[in-house]
């Protein structure tokens, strides 16, 4: 019998909320993305997110209230639940906090390279250029992924040789040119590295394809794909997709999560059609179904580049459709809004910073409630486990009936 209700999970890729107690530990005290660019900015319009308790959450979390300065008046008017998370994971990046959140957090340590040039070991990369026929690499080095196509475009389509980097994440990354390089040629080329980086315990290899003719010109295409290694651990999505129910990732989804626990993969790229795409989903969606979105631009397009004014009109365009989803949600229905990590992109360097992250659970039917300081993402997967009558699930503790 299915159950009722749907969910929805509206990630936002390195929204933090600053306070994280170890965040000396990973080098990143004082971090907090959303107060630091609502002061650097001098204030916020986001209205339906207030509505919701974004503030309160970010005030609980730091002992200070974010400056977004006055708010129009809010066109969402749905009962929520509000909070902040600390993460229990032993990293700060992409696939750790989303695993932590589907119930599976990452008690181990990844691999990382080094990010002073070379970063990649030379057995690696002579493995990987063997096996793929390719005349050797440019770039080996940590960098900002549009940063280094800008730097190494023209020579790689000069040279035919892939521009290779990592970050502070645990990935190799590999951008070649979709046309001249070849997009399945590209692929095929990081389905080799990804077999080559597994001794080195590397959670992800990043396909990261690119258009344009030269220097000044080149931009990277929707076509991005990661291939990552699998949560060590059932997930909530595992446990939706047994008992017969629907998981529909939109975005990177269902590669951050290998595939695993998916049962429709949506493409999708910036903030507004991630966005239709979203609603356009959960519309059609049956009982018995999570749609989970991860918008990527405000780590990828704003964080990691450090643009301030471009995260904050981001947040802005967020906030101004959550409106049209609480319009279409049906009694029983559930909406979560969280991040996985935080981006400051006001503190030093280009990396992700540890920070408590948001949690605000809404819907038609949700009892207020503020939630606190919640001690582990997981608590998101099995509070959806507690709404579908799952199993419960290893970690987290459900706040349904909080």
């Amino acid at each position: 019998m299915p159950q009722k209700g749907r969910v929805v999970i509206l990630m936002m890729d390195s929204f933090g909320l600053g306070g994280a107690a170890d965040a000396a530990v990973f080098g990143d005290e004082g971090a907090n993305t959303l107060g630091h660019i609502a002061a650097a900015r001098g204030g916020l319009k986001i209205p339906n997110l207030t509505a919701l308790g974004l503030l309160k959450a970010a005030q609980a979390s730091t002992g200070l209230s974010p400056v977004a300065g006055p708010q129009p008046p809010a066109s969402i008017h749905l009962p929520s639940k509000y909070g902040f998370m600390r993460e229990t994971s032993r990293g700060k990046d992409t696939s750790s906090g989303h695993w932590e959140m589907a119930g599976s957090p990452v008690e181990f340590e990844w691999g990382y390279f080094k990010p002073d040039y070379p970063s990649f070991p030379p057995e690696l990369i002579g493995k990987i250029c063997a096996e793929a026929g390719l005349p050797g690499i440019l770039g080996n080095k940590a960098a900002s992924g549009t940063a280094i196509i800008e730097e190494l475009g023209e020579e790689h389509l000069k040279t035919g040789k892939p521009i290779c980097y990592t970050s502070a994440d645990s990935v190799f990354q590999i951008a070649a040119h979709e046309k001249y390089f070849g997009l399945d040629r590209l692929y095929k080329v990081c389905e080799i590295a990804f077999k080559h980086v597994a001794p080195y315990n590397i959670a992800r290899v990043i396909a990261r394809p690119f258009e344009g003719e030269k220097k000044g010109e080149f931009k990277r295409t929707k076509n991005r794909h990661d291939y990552s290694v699998k949560p060590p651990m059932i997930t909530v999505l595992d446990e939706i997709k047994n008992a017969g129910g629907a998981v529909i990732s939109v975005g990177k989804i269902a590669d951050i999560f290998a595939g695993q626990g998916i049962t429709k993969a949506v493409k999708a790229s910036g903030l507004p059609e991630l966005w239709d795409t979203t609603l356009a989903e959960a519309k059609s969606a049956k009982d018995f179904s999570l749609v989970f979105t991860n918008f990527v631009d405000f780590d990828m397009t704003w964080g990691h580049r450090r643009d301030v004014e471009g995260y904050a009109q981001g947040l802005e365009y967020f906030d101004s459709r959550l409106p049209e989803l609480a319009a279409q949600m049906r009694p029983g229905d559930l909406a979560f809004i969280t991040a996985d990590h935080g981006c400051d992109p006001t503190y030093k360097g280009t990396d992700h910073t540890r920070e408590n992250v948001p949690v605000i659970m809404f819907g038609p039917n949700v009892r207020p409630a503020f939630l606190g300081g919640r001690d582990t993402y997981a608590d998101i997967g099995q509070t959806i486990a507690d709404y579908f009558k799952l199993p419960p699930l290893k970690f987290g503790k459900s706040f349904l009936n909080d």
